[in-house]
């Protein structure tokens, strides 16, 4: 694990406060005066204005890093910038650059993962597509946990076997939905999850949430096990409502119609059909509300 904070303090801050050494003591300051505006040793200032400390190219040759330089050295040495100016307006830079910009990508080379997620964030949005897209592989996780300490529920896993997916917020597809890789199946009386999950692996129980979410469900979760009245009828009971839908019509229609028909519904099921198996999806906010919920109407 390697924080950016990491890759700024050993890659931003060498090559700053080294560029701005050199600035300052170009404009006649000496290392003594440098050391007191920037708040360092003067034996570290000697090492920055003599290029001894090693610094990133990447950030050297950044335009942005080197208006700042200079910004701050005519703020500093003029006395219209103070200290703890010239600090924020480096704080400020800062957070542009690990925006998706050379610090994200200074990260990234240090935490080859983050690749996996494309496209330029923030790691310090509480919103980011990093930290939600994670939010949702470890919620799956916790409902698998809830599945995997219920040996009752390997006699409700339907011969295609199970899936527990979450989708992201805004899921438009099943890359953007966690599930288990390969489902869930029954295996000497346990359920046997065969694969830590990841996105873009479920189809058929991703597209049931997903349609359902196109037509107007706001759940975010879904779960499918094998047809059981009496589990509908207590899932019922505690206030959910179900909907039935033709097992024999594609999903893209037979689950809107079910929806017009019951708008509210968060279980939906269908009783089999020629050559297809009959199965039940409930609906929920989060993989283990949706996990638990199934597990104590059994």
């Amino acid at each position: 694990m390697r924080f950016i904070e990491e890759v700024v303090v050993e890659e931003f801050l060498p090559t700053f406060r080294s560029m701005l050494a050199e600035d300052l003591r170009g404009r006649g300051l000496t290392q003594s005066d440098v050391a007191d505006l920037i708040g360092i040793s003067q034996s570290a200032v000697s090492k920055y204005a003599h290029g001894e400390v090693a610094r990133n190219r990447r950030l050297l040759a950044d335009e942005r890093m080197v208006n700042l330089v200079e910004r701050i050295g005519d703020g500093l040495t003029d006395g219209e910038m103070s200290p703890v100016q010239a600090l924020v307006e480096t704080e400020v830079v800062i957070r542009q650059l690990e925006q998706g910009d050379v610090l994200a990508q200074l990260h990234q080379d240090e935490v080859p993962e983050l690749a996996s997620y494309g496209g330029a964030f923030d790691v310090h949005d509480p919103d980011s597509d990093v930290r939600v897209a994670e939010q949702a592989l470890a919620s799956v996780r916790r409902g698998l946990t809830v599945i995997e300490n219920t040996t009752d529920f390997a006699r409700y896993i339907p011969a295609v076997g199970t899936n527990l997916v979450e989708a992201l917020p805004d899921a438009t597809g099943i890359e953007d939905v966690v599930a288990v890789p390969g489902r869930i199946i029954e295996l000497k009386g346990r359920p046997e999850i065969p694969a830590e999950p990841e996105f873009g692996v479920s189809e058929y129980v991703a597209s049931v949430l997903l349609t359902a979410r196109e037509h107007g469900s706001n759940a975010r979760a879904a779960i499918n096990v094998r047809y059981d009245p009496t589990v509908i009828d207590t899932l019922e009971s505690r206030g959910h409502t179900a909907a039935e839908f033709d097992a024999e019509t594609g999903i893209d229609d037979a689950i809107p119609k079910a929806l017009v028909a019951t708008p509210d519904a968060d279980i939906l099921y269908q009783t089999g059909g020629f050559g297809i198996e009959p199965v039940i999806y409930l609906l929920g906010a989060d993989a283990p509300t949706v996990a638990q919920r199934l597990l104590d109407s059994f």
